[in-house]
């Protein structure tokens, strides 16, 4: 199959406290063939309003994944239980915590899909598969997921306090990465909140800086990386402007230049990559990965 004829698009509706929830398809001779949401942050209505306005119907999408139980991430997900007919993949420690969530107890039994430990599992025959991979944060449980989508390798994680091995392994044999680079360390020390609540960002447990990010893209960089997304970034502590130059300052340490005027694209020799930081409360555009 050729690449006109199979592409893999991405974008996020909504990335950070406010609310969490992005979307991936994979698209053959124009179909959508396979799709997943990841979290459920938005409302059922901003979410068709946001898939309309891409192209795409309510019924684009097969399957919700879910990271962890926090309520920027499920705060609709009851509605989309109640309102679609699509599973709902976690782990069995989520989905317990989830059968007894205020918001979600009522309607997720029928849509429940345990994924597997410590292999992948396959969400939709043929096309895409996942593999969860847990990260440090103060959830009940929070995981990252590396996705398999038609050979295309996509990792993502969002809300973790520390970068683990693991999470690391992922990302060095993934094509794109969406990674959280939630905060400034001198914005979050010399901000309004409570000394607890900045030690509960930064102490392993919570959130992850835009400096420890740039240290991960050091590590995780490889041949065949094409796109970085930056997730999460926090609306107090940071800005797009102090993630993208504490992340271009890791890719230009790899050899990486920017190509002007096509920012965000950067070259190093044969290998082109492309850095993101997705929004806040807007949705992005929607990035076409292959």
């Amino acid at each position: 199959m050729t690449d006109s004829e199979k592409k893999i698009r991405f974008f996020s509706l909504s990335s950070g406290s406010c609310g969490n929830c992005y979307f991936i398809a994979l698209e053959e001779n124009g179909e959508v063939t396979a799709s997943v949401l990841i979290d459920a942050g938005v409302s059922i209505r901003r979410l068709k309003k946001e898939l309309e306005a891409k192209g795409y119907a309510m019924d684009s999408f097969s399957a919700i994944l879910i990271t962890h139980d926090h309520m920027d991430h499920i705060r609709s997900l009851g509605s989309y239980c109640k309102k679609l007919p699509v599973p709902v993949y976690a782990t069995n420690t989520l989905h317990n915590a989830l059968a007894h969530h205020t918001f979600t107890r009522d309607w997720i039994a029928d849509h429940r899909k345990d994924l597997k430990d410590d292999d992948w599992t396959e969400i939709i025959p043929g096309k895409i598969m996942a593999r969860y991979f847990v990260v440090p944060h103060d959830a009940t449980q929070t995981v990252g997921y590396a996705l398999w989508i038609d050979g295309y390798k996509f990792t993502i994680m969002t809300d973790l306090g520390a970068m683990t091995p693991e999470a690391l392994s992922y990302a060095s044999h993934s094509d794109t990465v969406v990674v959280e680079s939630n905060y400034d360390v001198d914005m979050l020390l010399g901000g309004t909140y409570t000394y607890e609540l900045k030690m509960r960002i930064c102490k392993g447990n919570g959130h992850l800086s835009n400096e420890n990010c740039a240290d991960a893209i050091r590590k995780f960089w490889h041949p065949g990386l094409r796109h970085i997304f930056l997730c999460h970034l926090s609306e107090n502590n940071n800005t797009p402007q102090l993630a993208l130059e504490a992340n271009n300052a890791a890719l230009e340490s790899l050899g990486f230049k920017p190509s002007y005027p096509k920012a965000p694209l950067f070259l190093k020799g044969d290998e082109e990559l492309t850095l993101y930081a997705l929004p806040r409360r807007t949705a992005s555009s929607l990035f076409t990965l292959l």
